[in-house]
């Protein structure tokens, strides 16, 4: 397995992250084969898992952490907060009085000392950017986080957090980690570049595109569609025209999926989400795969860089796109005479 630089923080990691949250009650129920599952990711030489608190509102992260007993300082391990885990509104957020519960919760179920990548699953517009930076520096001061990152943040958010903790003193986020998928390219525009710019390493979820490029047929992926972005006949149209370029090149879809993913030089690692054996055989099938620029270039022309084709339902949305008052004056100020 060849190993990337994550971000400017000198650890190594695979470029295929071992995603954790289809282990526990979501998923796949049976722990014991989770964890066969983890044991094998490593020992094809994948070295880095990311789960979070709310997966399987905490079950996630207990297999994993039953399947590191052994092997903790051979992995790079991150973990989430953010959504709720709890009716108490106090239980869900970016605030210090979460931030350092949710860690200490998190070291508990994953059985360790310390975390090596501690991240914001959501922005949270309402908590001050300055209070979250400023408990996740006490945390890596006081050892029990390495680094810090965000996830799913918009490009301006990621600049405004660069800068307060630059001007605050405060450690700052050294990872991103959004959505990204042939069917998903909107974050070329301007997130990427501002993960270069700040030398933070992507770690991008969803590159099969919650199952859209996995090779089933349109048909299929609409029966069995547990998300509405399913049965976007848009994005269905694109997968049918990706299946021939595969073809021609003589990979299975996942696989052109999966490398086109990390071919992006902003790309630090992929995250696969397995939910059986088979699906990992599957990902690790592929992990050789280099695309040349033949069909780069014709996935350019069915999905233009910069683009998105849909959305997907657990993308992020801003308080200006969800409140309507932030995006309408009130009646009384919309004349325009």
């Amino acid at each position: 397995m060849h190993y990337r630089t994550l971000g400017r923080t000198g650890i190594k990691v695979s470029p295929y992250a071992l995603g954790a949250m289809m282990f526990g009650a979501v998923g796949n129920d049976d722990q014991a084969e989770s964890i066969r599952i983890i044991h094998k990711a490593l020992d094809a030489g994948i070295n880095f898992v990311d789960t979070a608190d709310i997966y399987s509102h905490g079950e996630s992260e207990v297999i994993v952490g039953e399947a590191l007993k052994g092997r903790r300082e051979h992995v790079v391990l991150a973990t989430k907060s953010h959504l709720p885990m709890g009716d108490d509104p106090n239980q869900r957020g970016n605030s210090r009085r979460w931030i350092i519960t949710a860690v200490e919760d998190s070291l508990r179920r994953l059985q360790t000392d310390y975390i090596d990548v501690f991240q914001m699953h959501r922005p949270d517009p309402d908590t001050d950017i300055e209070e979250t930076l400023s408990a996740l520096t006490d945390l890596i001061r006081s050892g029990k986080v390495r680094a810090i990152g965000s996830s799913t943040t918009p490009a301006s958010e990621i600049v405004e957090a660069q800068w307060v903790a630059e001007r605050r003193g405060f450690e700052r986020f050294r990872t991103e980690q959004p959505p990204y998928s042939i069917l998903n390219r909107g974050i070329e525009r301007e997130v990427l570049p501002v993960v270069q710019k700040y030398g933070l390493g992507a770690l991008v979820w969803s590159p099969l595109a919650q199952g859209q490029l996995t090779g089933r047929a349109p048909s299929e992926l609409r029966r069995t569609a547990r998300y509405s972005h399913m049965t976007d006949e848009r994005r269905l149209e694109v997968v049918e025209q990706l299946i021939p370029v595969a073809d021609a090149a003589g990979l299975k879809l996942t696989h052109l999926a999966m490398a086109f993913a990390i071919a992006h030089p902003a790309v630090t690692s992929a995250i696969i989400g397995p939910r059986t054996m088979e699906h990992l055989d599957d990902a690790l099938a592929g992990a050789g795969v280099v695309l040349d620029d033949d069909v780069l270039d014709q996935i350019d022309k069915i999905v233009p860089p910069g683009t998105d084709v849909g959305r997907l339902d657990m993308d992020y949305d801003t308080p200006a796109v969800l409140t309507a008052t932030l995006r309408r004056r009130p009646a009384a100020d919309r004349s325009a005479a």
